[in-house]
Formats: structure tokens, sequence, C-alpha cells
């Protein structure tokens, strides 16, 4: 979203999938069955600062702090996601290269109003450029010294004579008038990979996708799989705010790091990209 071409919207293609042409296909899908709640009900308030303006801000949330192990829950559910299955697009989601950056500097693009142009450190030898479409929301001093969630494993793109390397991650509301970039919690550091899940998950996350590679989808009518669309394409319909501003995929896992969840400022129940 933080991109210029993504600035004017995402289509949900991935989502109009499973509900359009051969309905009966979501019957056939493989369903992966997860045992118990993914938080128990002890709830916290736990606060955020962020800089504004040269101003530390405190902000209060209230998280869903503990995990709980899925073998200690006597129910077992099906999960799914937005109504999809949770196998198919949690998994996929966890092969994007999201990771922690920080701006290291900003400025405008001398080609293009709209766009920014950013050098962030996301835990390489060099800081990766990226182009972002925020000229309009965020005022430049906000991005200096910045940390951002990035996009990583997007192929890099020529963007108006700048060569852009990942995406900043951002939440916009439906009329796309009000957009807050993502931020990751304190202590996480640059290049922290990111992922949708609990924190006892850290050590079995699959490897990253390559920027060409495809999500492939078992169809049980068929003798092979069918490549049906990019691993990106298949995730961001499902990436929104909830109610307390914490970035999840659909309703059921959190967006995360080692440190803690990923928030945005204000932006409740808010697509995400």
């Amino acid at each position: 979203m933080a991109a210029a071409t993504a600035l004017s919207g995402c289509t949900s293609t991935s989502h109009l999938f499973f509900k359009s042409t051969v309905p009966s296909l979501r019957n056939h899908f493989f369903r992966r069955t997860i045992s118990g709640g993914l938080f128990d009900n002890h709830r916290r308030s736990i606060a955020i600062s962020t800089s504004i303006g040269g101003r530390r801000r405190r902000m209060q949330s209230l998280c869903l702090s503990t995990e709980a192990e899925a073998q200690n829950s006597a129910a077992a559910t099906t999960a799914t996601v937005d109504g999809d299955d949770v196998s198919a697009i949690r998994e996929a989601a966890n092969t994007l290269d999201f990771r922690v950056g920080k701006i290291l500097k900003a400025w405008r693009h001398e080609e293009a109003d709209s766009l920014y142009v950013e050098e962030v450190d996301v835990g390489e030898a060099e800081p990766r450029t990226i182009c972002s479409g925020l000229v309009k929301y965020i005022p430049l001093h906000l991005l200096q010294d910045r940390n951002v969630i990035v996009l990583a494993n997007l192929k890099p793109r020529n963007m108006r004579g700048v060569k852009s390397f990942g995406m900043l991650m951002a939440a916009s509301d439906a009329a796309h008038e009000n957009v807050e970039l993502l931020m990751p919690p304190e202590g996480a550091v640059p290049g922290e990979r990111v992922w949708f899940g609990s924190l006892d998950e850290m050590e079995n996350l699959p490897e990253v996708a390559s920027p060409n590679q495809y999500m492939m989808i078992p169809l049980p009518r068929l003798q092979d799989y069918v490549q049906k669309k990019k691993i990106w394409e298949q995730v961001q319909p499902h990436l929104k705010t909830d109610d307390s501003c914490f970035a999840t995929l659909g309703t059921t896992f959190h967006m995360r790091t080692s440190a803690g969840l990923i928030i945005c400022e204000s932006l409740k129940n808010a697509s995400i990209s």
C-alpha cells in the first residue's frame, strides 16, 4: 500500500476465487485442526511509545498477552481465515518476508510528487532503497529514524527512475483518507522476522518464498497442483487491524515479532497493504 502503485487500492482476487466460479471446491480443500484458543482470557495493558514531532507520546492498548499451547486445550476446532482454508492462507502468509526495519533517511522523490524515497535498515549489509506513496499522508520529518515493517521479498520495481526493493506496510481506512505505518514493538531490531501466530512457533517457520514463487494449492478433482495466484495476492485481502489496532491475518492470527505484536497508531478494522 505504501508503494505508489498500491495506493489506488488492492483487489481481493484471492477472496473471490474461493467464492466464485467453482464454489464446490471450497468443500474439498484440506482443513487443519487447531486445538484450543490461541490466547487465554488474561488481558493486560501495555504501553507503546512512539516519537511524534520530536515528543514521546504514550499509547495504551489492551493486549491479548498469553498464547495458549494447542496441546493444553481439550477442545478442538477447525480454523479458518475469513472462511478460507487456514492451512493454505496462513502458510502462504508465513512465507512472505516481513521484517522489522528502521528508516535511516527519507526524502521526496525528484520525479514523482506522491513518492518518498527511503533508505531502510532491514538487517542486511547495506540499507534497502524503498519508494513509498506516503506524501499525502505522513509528513516527511515523521519518517526519519522511524521503525517500520517491511515486505522484503517483492520483485524490485522501477518507480519513476528509482528502483524500489520492498514495501513499507501500512493500514488505511475504507475511504483511503487516513494511512498509518505499522509499528513494531519496542525491543524489536532491524532485520528481525515477522510472522503470524504464537511466540512458540518462531523456531518452526517456513523458508521465505522467492519473489517469483507461486502458492501451490491442491485441488482434489485434479491429478496435479495448479498455480492459482501469487502469494502476496492471496494473503493481502485477509490482512487487517482489529478493534485494538493490532495487525492480524483474518480474525485469528496476530502479526508479531519475538518482542511482541505489531500495531498501528489509531486505525481500527482497517485494511493492511
